[in-house]
């Protein structure tokens, strides 16, 4: 991370194709293998993450080039306002350098100038960002689960 020049910014749907390309770069590979290859899908769930009124996403860019992307979304809740992230990554060749780290650590901060209590996220135990979210100080929930049927 040397002499690179970063910065953190909100995006919305008019960065579409920039997320739309970074997403999928990261999620098709490993660990994740996502199959996001029905376009209309694709397009239905960024629009879902950034297109809504309560929508909160923020890129990280390195100069003009974006690099990081985290799309969530604010929720009200009696301890206070959250930001709830449903998608963070960073770009494959970036990974385990530092960059993942910088980037949560200006999403901090981001979201107390918003006045933001917590940021909550799900992910699973058995994939590297496991280890990272605790090296960057979030805790695993040990009462809650996270449940799903198929239809």
């Amino acid at each position: 991370m040397d002499g690179e020049t970063y910065c953190l910014k909100r995006l919305d749907e008019k960065a579409a194709d920039e997320i739309r390309e970074l997403f999928v770069g990261v999620f098709t590979k490993e660990p994740w293998n996502d199959d996001w290859s029905d376009e209309n899908q694709l397009q239905l769930y960024l629009h879902d993450l950034i297109g809504q009124n309560n929508s909160l996403t923020f890129g990280l860019y390195e100069e003009t080039r974006l690099i990081g992307i985290s799309m969530g979304h604010i929720r009200h809740w009696y301890t206070g306002t959250e930001y709830y992230i449903d998608e963070l990554c960073i770009r494959t060749d970036k990974q385990g350098k530092g960059v993942g780290t910088l980037f949560l650590s200006q999403i901090e901060h981001a979201c107390k100038k918003l006045e933001l209590t917590h940021i909550f996220l799900l992910t699973e135990d058995t994939v590297p960002a496991f280890s990272f979210y605790q090296k960057c100080g979030f805790y695993e929930l040990k009462h809650n689960a996270a449940f799903a049927k198929k239809l």
